[in-house]
Formats: C-alpha cells, structure tokens, sequence
C-alpha cells in the first residue's frame, strides 16, 4: 500500500496535478516552468570574428557570431535570462587599445558594451582581467553597460577606493535580486525573483597589486557564498544562479577559502540552483571531466548542481536548463540540464 501511494503521487507530479479541491473537485494544479539560463564568458574583447594577432577573419571566435546562438537558444525557450561572467575588458589589441586612450576622449561607451547593450543582459559578474587597467578605467567601461554588475567578494581597504564606496564596502552590489516575468507550462504567468551572486578570484590581490594595492581586498568565494546566499534566500529569492569567475577546483579539498578555482566547492553551499562559471577557458560538461566525483557530464551536473562552463573568447555558450515547479507557495528545481554549445562545428573537439 505504500508504495501504491508513492506511485500515485509520482504520477501526480509528472501529470502537473497534485490534488483535487475539496469543494468542488476540481484538480489542484501544481504550476511547472521552464527556465533557460545563458552565459557568456572570458570574451577578452573579441567583439567581432576576428583574430587581431593575424589580422584576418576567425570564424571560431567572436561575441558577433555568439550572439547568432544566443538568439537561437532564446527562440527555444519561453523564459530565458542572459548573464555574462567577466574577463570582457582585456585580452586582445582592441582591448589595450581601448586602455591606452585616455579617459577624457572616450566617446560614448566602450565598444565591447556597445556589443553587449544589444543582446539584453540581466547581468554581469566582474572577472579578475577587468582589473588589469586599474579602478578608474574599470568605473568608466561599466558605466556604459546597460545592465547591472555583481561581485561578493571584492572590498574597499580605504574610503572612496572605487564610486564613492567607503572602507568595508564591496565595489559592486554582492548579489541581486530581480524579477522576471514567465509562462508557465499552462500559460499562465508568474513573476519569479531570480537571485544572481558573482565571485572573482581573490588572487587579484596578487594579480593586479600595481592597481590594488592598499585600495581593495578580496575574501574567498565559499566564504562570501556562506555569507550571502542565506541572505538571498530570506529575502525571497525563488532560485538562485551562482556565477563565479572560477574554474572547477579541487573535489578533494574544496574547503580551501583562499581557492582560485572554487566551483566545486560552491555546489556544497546549500541554496545554489545553477552555476554559471568560467575563468579557466575550458568547457563544462565535456568528457575530460567524466572522472570526477559525483559529475554527470551527459546532464551537465557537478554535485548534482547544473553547472556549465562556455570556453573563451566567444566559442561557445553556456545554457542550464532549469524545471521549476511551486509547492504551497514555493518554487522548487526538480529537473535541470547544462550544456555548452558552440558557435561552429567541432568548438568541443579541441577542449
């Protein structure tokens, strides 16, 4: 009888159904959305499809043919967000070029936002390369993006180090939560509070010293997580999307707080949906990575948390896929899937 009654309430969830109403016995429905999660990352200022080293056109790179995917992936899904993960600012000869000119000639946004502004991103994270100019070219590239940055881990050491920010405070907003409109599998909609949380290496300290000496400091990225995903969630967070400029890390001592690459090590913090990761230029899921503990690199998932890691430069982009469904007034994942698609043929065969 027991397991009659686990059956029954199985096929009641698969059904979207899971009661009826006492006063009518009209069924109760259990509302189900699906929600697409995109990512770009480590773009390094290859806008367009072009290798600036050999001055001639590259098919394989570039935010100009990535965007051709993001519209296609878009088309797909119903609901879908759009976030990108840093190290956008650096990283090929427009990119210093840009650095080189003086701040005062700027005429309207940097290039690589006037890209971006286009493609509609509900946010970005700052990667440890947007450092590399120093502060005040950093506040001024930002400042031309239409959409919001994060980063949970990044503090001033003195009054005013970056936009006014005193000592103690981060550089930019910790975390975000923002509501998106969506359909569900019925037709009927809902507003969902999508709660977005971004981390950077905190060896920038090292990194950038010449820039950030005596003007900021960073934390570990599983501390800042502890710190504020519980924050996140008391303050109504319906799913929350961790994108950390960090590569996978160890699975064997994921505790180390002063990691470089933590994302394993994020999937252990309760209260992470999905994560959107990036820095090491490698992808996720990939069958390099099917020895992993605990990795299904078929569904995409480390720890069991959809995961998803697009390249660099433009190569590929990042999609997790999440099923949501709303119990007794709360959302809940019950299905999820990660892959990195790439913008041309055989992108995955060489990573």
């Amino acid at each position: 009888m027991h397991n009659k009654k686990i059956l029954t309430l199985i096929i009641a969830g698969a059904l979207g159904v899971t009661g009826c109403n006492s006063d009518d016995n009209s069924p109760i429905i259990t509302p189900t959305v699906e929600l697409r999660v995109l990512e770009t990352s480590d773009i390094h200022t290859n806008i367009m499809d072009y290798d600036y080293f050999k001055s001639k056109e590259d098919q394989t790179i570039g935010l100009a043919r990535t965007a051709s995917v993001i519209h296609a992936a878009r088309t797909e899904a119903d609901n879908h967000v759009l976030v990108d993960n840093g190290d956008l600012l650096q990283g090929s000869p427009m990119g210093d070029y840009m650095a080189k000119i003086k701040l005062e000639e700027w005429n309207g946004e940097h290039p690589a936002y006037k890209a971006m502004n286009t493609l509609d991103y509900a946010v970005g994270n700052i990667g440890n390369h947007e450092f590399n100019y120093g502060l005040d070219f950093l506040k001024q590239a930002v400042d031309g993006a239409n959409f919001p940055y994060i980063s949970a881990n990044v503090f001033c050491k003195i009054d005013n180090c970056y936009d006014g920010k005193m000592k103690d405070q981060p550089l930019f907003s910790p975390y975000l939560i923002i509501e998106k409109q969506v359909t569900d599998t019925n037709g009927n909609n809902h507003t969902l509070k999508i709660g977005y949380i971004g981390f950077v290496p905190p060896q920038i300290e090292q990194w950038d010293r010449a820039h950030l000496n005596g003007k900021v400091y960073a934390t570990g990225i599983v501390e800042a997580a502890e710190k504020y995903v519980p924050q996140m969630k008391a303050e109504g967070a319906d799913v929350i999307i961790a994108i950390p400029h960090s590569g996978i890390g160890s699975t064997t001592a994921p505790a180390d707080v002063s990691a470089e690459n933590a994302t394993y090590a994020l999937t252990n913090v309760e209260g992470i949906d999905a994560i959107m990761f990036g820095h090491s230029h490698a992808i996720f899921p990939h069958a390099s990575y099917a020895d992993l503990p605990n990795t299904d690199i078929e569904k995409g998932l480390l720890n069991g948390v959809p995961s998803v890691m697009p390249g660099r430069w433009g190569d590929n982009l990042g999609i997790v896929d999440l099923t949501l469904t709303k119990t007794d007034g709360k959302w809940n994942v019950v299905d999820s899937r990660a892959e990195s698609r790439p913008i041309y043929d055989g992108a995955n065969k060489k990573h």
